[in-house]
């Protein structure tokens, strides 16, 4: 096998494999688990974003009837009163709903089953986070996640083809940069109007970490562009090497960790947790 395909493979993996990892260890992947409740083993998957109008759908898959269950919810960091709404049963699911919220707010709650006067918390030990925001249009999702999906593709390219002296550091490197700067720079701060009513909340406007990462990212890999444009020394492919393992670096920090939020107090939108 030849090593430009190698390493084209490589990259593939690498890049999937991070991709998955932000997307199932972010704050707004749904949360799973089981509960067992006399020997009888519940699922659960809840979900912690709503996108778009209306409310949020919370749902859960239960057979036994001999359980009365409700919906737990307030407004998050809030002196907020728990409202407390009975599920309703269609088939072998309960269903319930949180009613909506505007841009970046966000509310937590949790399931409550009572049978038999014995009382079980779904989750056991916490609650759910949700946040709600508005509809992105496809037209500017689609093209976000793929030139960022590719940006980070070619960064990772880029950085093996410099590790391995290959003849291509230069070409890819240049195109990591174009990639990242359209799907993080362009199309990005459209998908965060649409879904926070703001282009941009990073340096200098805010702390967000998804922003502050990328723009990171970017300078990175600007400075590396830089040097392996200007400079014909052998070490200069490490600057792509290094901004290869910085963006990589950045990948495993999970996506939306430190967000927008709404500040229920002052109605204005900050940095959350």
């Amino acid at each position: 096998m030849q090593k430009p395909l190698i390493r084209w493979i490589l990259a593939i993996l690498i890049t999937i494999s991070a991709a998955v990892y932000q997307r199932m260890t972010g704050p707004s992947y749904p949360l799973k688990g089981k509960i067992e409740i006399d020997g009888q083993e519940i699922f659960y998957r809840l979900k912690r974003s709503h996108g778009g109008d209306g409310s949020q759908p919370v749902n859960l898959a239960l057979k036994d009837t001999s359980f009365n269950v409700y919906l737990l919810y307030k407004r998050y960091k809030t002196a907020d009163d728990w409202e407390k709404i009975p599920m309703q049963r269609n088939s072998e699911q309960l269903q319930g709903a949180l009613p909506h919220q505007p841009p970046a707010g966000k509310l937590e709650y949790y399931l409550l089953l009572e049978k038999n006067d014995a009382q079980y918390s779904i989750p056991q030990e916490t609650t759910v986070i949700t946040r709600f925001k508005g509809a992105v249009p496809k037209s500017a999702l689609i093209p976000h996640i793929l030139f960022m999906f590719i940006g980070m593709l070619m960064s990772t390219l880029a950085g093996l083809e410099a590790l391995f002296k290959g003849e291509k550091t230069l070409k890819y490197t240049l195109i990591t940069c174009l990639t990242l700067f359209i799907g993080g720079m362009i199309f990005g701060p459209f998908v965060q109007k649409h879904a926070f009513d703001a282009y941009w909340t990073g340096f200098p406007n805010g702390y967000d970490l998804t922003d502050n990462k990328l723009l990171i990212s970017i300078i990175c890999w600007l400075i590396a562009l830089w040097r392996v444009w200007k400079s014909k020394a052998k070490n200069a492919r490490w600057w792509a090497a290094a901004a290869a393992v910085i963006l990589l670096l950045v990948y495993f920090i999970p996506h939306s960790m430190m967000g927008s939020e709404l500040d229920y107090e002052k109605m204005q939108i900050v940095t959350g947790d």
